[in-house]
């Protein structure tokens, strides 16, 4: 497996505390990045070790996802790499069979949350020194930003905003020396998949063309690569992670 050099950068990941969150806060950490894991769980302290700490964030709370940033620039000295990883999967079900409380539930903890912890750090990150880049931002987005699903239109359309928001950002701070990607994973095997019906994953198994699902240290790998000085000319593009499953 490559290694990334990250010796020396400060990283936040959002969604912390769960798998995607624990997985590449954990690869970040031993690339030789510092990490702050930010969660609404308060789980999200039992993961403090070396290099390693967690702070109770809810990311829809803008007061909340400033006093943290402001906290954690604070501690690190600097912010090195944001990934905006926290996200819900919401109620299974038609659109107009879909409460609107679940509706904006998601589009708050998947679209906004990204935006209001976006618009926390890059001022930060606009502030410190190159060296050689000010910040690298991760969105995580979906397949399902891309293709849609049946029966999980807000899921769907928090993650096709996410494409969107990577793209607005990446023009925005380009002069900055900050790079603003997102990754689109397929079906991933994690804690989140226990709330998606066994025929509803198996549906999407069967459409991939690499026939599996996606695993968690994949999804970690690319995200490395993503925050490191390796990727140096890649800003504002949808990275996709679907075993082929998406052909854009």
């Amino acid at each position: 497996m490559n290694a990334y050099d990250l010796a020396g950068k400060y990283a936040i990941v959002t969604g912390g505390a769960g798998g995607i969150g624990q997985a590449v806060g954990g690869m970040l950490r031993d690339c030789g990045a510092a990490v702050s894991l930010w969660d609404v769980s308060a789980k999200v302290h039992e993961l403090t070790g070396a290099r390693m700490q967690g702070r109770q964030v809810d990311i829809t709370d803008a007061a909340q996802v400033s006093a943290a940033a402001k906290a954690d620039a604070e501690a690190f000295g600097r912010i090195d790499v944001l990934v905006n990883n926290a996200g819900v999967l919401g109620e299974i079900k038609p659109l107009w069979e879909t409460s609107v409380e679940d509706l904006r539930r998601v589009l708050d903890i998947n679209l906004l949350g990204a935006m209001l912890c976006s618009r926390a750090i890059l001022p930060l990150m606009r502030a410190q020194a190159a060296t050689p880049q000010r910040g690298h931002i991760v969105n995580v987005s979906s397949a399902n930003g891309k293709e849609g699903k049946a029966g999980s239109a807000a899921y769907s359309a928090s993650k096709a905003g996410i494409i969107g928001l990577t793209k607005a950002m990446a023009m925005e701070v380009a002069g900055d020396a900050i790079l603003v990607n997102c990754i689109t994973p397929g079906a991933v095997r994690t804690a989140f998949s226990k709330d998606v019906p066994a025929e509803r994953l198996a549906q999407t198994v069967a459409r991939t063309p690499l026939g599996r699902m996606l695993e968690l240290e994949e999804i970690a790998r690319m995200v490395a690569w993503l925050s490191s000085g390796d990727c140096s000319f890649s800003t504002g593009a949808a990275f996709d992670l679907s075993g082929g499953r998406s052909t854009y």
